[in-house]
This record gives structure tokens, sequence and C-alpha cells, in this order.
């Protein structure tokens, strides 16, 4: 993400660790700013254009648009149980 958890550094990234937050799941985050080659490499490696990324047990599950449309859904909560 951008930013971490404590200091969101964009809307969608403050989005997101809000819903993680308001779930009360665990989670960490690394800030991609901090790293140019890390930033780059993990969009290739998810093939995933865009910052939030949420993983949960190395697998990607989306970005903000993704993570947001899960959550209001209830399909979010019932991955983070079962996972």
């Amino acid at each position: 993400m951008k930013g971490n958890s404590e200091m969101p550094q964009c809307g969608f990234s403050a989005n997101s660790v809000a819903i993680l937050k308001h779930l009360g799941v665990p989670f960490k985050t690394f800030n991609i700013l901090n790293d140019p080659e890390i930033r780059q490499g993990l969009k290739e490696f998810s093939n995933w254009p865009t910052y939030p990324q949420l993983y949960v047990n190395a697998k990607l599950i989306g970005g903000n648009d993704i993570i947001t449309e899960m959550y209001k859904s209830g399909e979010l909560q019932d991955y983070l149980k079962n996972n």
C-alpha cells in the first residue's frame, strides 16, 4: 500500500485499511513508496496495476475496488473467516 496502516498516503489505501480494521482482522502493511523496485516488481508479479493490493495466505485478492465490493456484499468477511 501507499503508506502504512497508521498513516495511509492515499485515499484507496486509507479505505482498505479502514475496512480491515472495521472487520478486526490482523494484517500487515508494506509501504511501496519506500522502494521503487519492489513497487514495480510487485505490479509485474501480481499482474495488478494499482495499490493497495490485498493478499491472504500469499494469494492476491485484489485492489481497493475489489476489497470494497467484497466487503459491501459480505464476501470479504466470509473469505477472511474461511482462509
